[in-house]
């Protein structure tokens, strides 16, 4: 299940999880984000345990957005002990997204 984080609780279901964190930059109105959230919510159900996932809307969380350079939608970025350590911008492949978050958990 994917956790809907804003400004208000990035810091701490983000910055501070005890686990590796994907999280999807995205907005209602952008095309590519649509195309990609199925895979999200498909590997938000395979990692559960090992991997928090969470959707930030960039028109609702502007702070977090603007906080981390966050320019093209979407981009999924991996967090983990309260920074970036990846990020993947664009549509990717499931398998692609994949071998980029099994190299962090």
């Amino acid at each position: 299940m994917e956790i809907k984080v804003n400004d208000a609780n990035f810091e701490q279901e983000v910055l501070k999880s005890a686990i590796p964190v994907l999280v999807d930059f995205w907005a209602q109105w952008c095309a590519p984000c649509l195309m990609v959230a199925p895979i999200i919510e498909e590997i938000a159900e395979e990692y559960k345990g090992e991997l928090k996932v969470c959707k930030v809307n960039v028109d609702e969380a502007p702070n977090a957005a603007g906080s981390y350079n966050i320019m093209s939608i979407p981009t999924l970025a991996i967090f983990k002990d309260g920074g970036i350590i990846d990020k993947i911008i664009g549509v990717v492949p499931k398998a692609q997204l994949e071998a980029a978050i099994k190299s962090h958990i």
